[in-house]
């Protein structure tokens, strides 16, 4: 059976439904990170030093380049977990029992945020101690 549609109630335009799937995907996106954040502990602990960082780093009034790198690697961080959340559900889902893969396949997502994290540090680190280091009357 077709439908008829009359002006009052004519099929969405493409750029309407576009638009709408546009919306949804945000949505879907937005849903992902609240669970991320309200969730798991470890993203938790991300978003709190993240916070740190951009509070010191507007404390001291950090230059453009250096608000580049934080961001990038806040953002790095945050994804990172993100993935290794998503991949330990999909294995979760996948089966109940200890697999040797499945083992891999969580260690090697938990590694990767682990890596992401130390180019953080190191990242604050370059960022942060020139800063630092007038403030706390240390000459090198």
């Amino acid at each position: 059976m077709s439908r008829e549609y009359t002006h009052e109630s004519s099929p969405p335009h493409p750029i309407d439904r576009r638009l709408s799937a546009l919306i949804s995907s945000f949505g879907y996106a937005l849903a992902g990170i609240w669970y991320l954040v309200r969730t798991q502990r470890n993203a938790q602990i991300h978003v709190l030093a993240a916070a740190c960082a951009v509070a010191l780093g507007a404390t001291l009034r950090i230059a453009r380049w250096e608000w580049l790198a934080l961001v990038l690697v806040i953002a790095l961080v945050i994804a990172a977990e993100g993935m290794n959340t998503a991949v330990e559900a999909v294995v979760d889902l996948v089966t109940s029992t200890r697999h040797p893969l499945a083992k891999i396949a969580k260690d090697v997502a938990a590694g990767t945020v682990l890596i992401c994290a130390i180019a953080a540090v190191i990242v604050g680190c370059i960022v942060f101690i020139p800063h630092l280091l007038p403030i706390l009357n240390i000459e090198v």
